[in-house]
């Protein structure tokens, strides 16, 4: 049985861990949509290397935090086809010590992660709904569970992510989709260089060695597979047995 042309749009498709989850949902014989905010030239590089490969692939860009312009891009989006994969991968630091973290440091990270994903996943819910199909996909952070010092921000709106997931799950187990969350913990992208150098992460990681981007990838498409339906609601770290 062929799998079926399937949609899917990645948030934050044009960095590390989202270029590596747009070439492996493209090489699953997705349609990728390749989201970027201000590095649109990125995504439209990255949606070029996908098709050149022989995947299927566009470039897209608008403001996460823009309620009102993110509405009207997905509006546009989906008179061309149904999004059933989304993953909201879309997210920001802006590290501080709690006593001295400003305002703006904290509604900055939120707005991203958090209200991100409402203004995004909202709007395509009912048409992913209609489709009796859909795979919702948020990737978090070790630090949603562990905590991390100088991430009160980061922390705090990806572990929202996590009681968000869970229940959006079950407001959509009955219609064929599924709603799960990613949390990684270090891995190798230019996010981590300069505050994790070798020997810190052989002492924080017990296989002692930071993930690959492809190793997240591959777990975002398998819960974005077919094969996944039963799986849903779920947290799911990948982490080399950090606790």
């Amino acid at each position: 049985m062929n799998t079926p042309l399937r949609t899917a749009l990645v948030t934050g498709g044009s960095g590390g861990i989202g270029a590596a989850i747009c070439r492996r949902l493209a090489a699953d014989g997705r349609h990728v949509l390749v989201h970027a905010n201000r590095q649109l030239d990125k995504a439209t590089a990255l949606a070029e290397e996908i098709q050149a490969g022989g995947g299927s692939a566009a470039a897209v860009a608008f403001d996460v935090t823009d309620r009102a312009a993110t509405a009207q891009a997905l509006e546009k989006l989906l008179e061309n086809q149904p999004i059933q994969i989304l993953v909201n991968n879309a997210g920001i630091h802006a590290d501080a010590v709690f006593p001295g973290m400003q305002g703006e440091q904290w509604d900055q990270v939120l707005d991203v992660s958090l209200n991100g994903f409402f203004n995004v996943t909202q709007p395509l819910s009912l048409p992913m709904i209609r489709t009796r199909w859909g795979r919702i996909i948020n990737i978090s952070s070790v630090a949603a569970l562990t905590g991390n010092r100088g991430q009160v921000n980061y922390a705090a709106a990806k572990a929202a992510l996590h009681g968000a997931g869970k229940a959006l799950a079950l407001e959509l187990a009955s219609r064929g989709i599924t709603v799960n969350t990613v949390a990684p913990g270090i891995i190798a992208t230019g996010m981590i260089e300069g505050s994790f150098d070798p020997a810190t992460i052989r002492q924080l990681v017990p296989m002692q060695r930071a993930g690959q981007p492809e190793e997240v990838a591959d777990l975002v498409a398998f819960l974005a597979s077919e094969q996944a339906a039963y799986i849903s609601g779920q947290v799911i770290s990948i982490n080399g047995g950090m606790c």
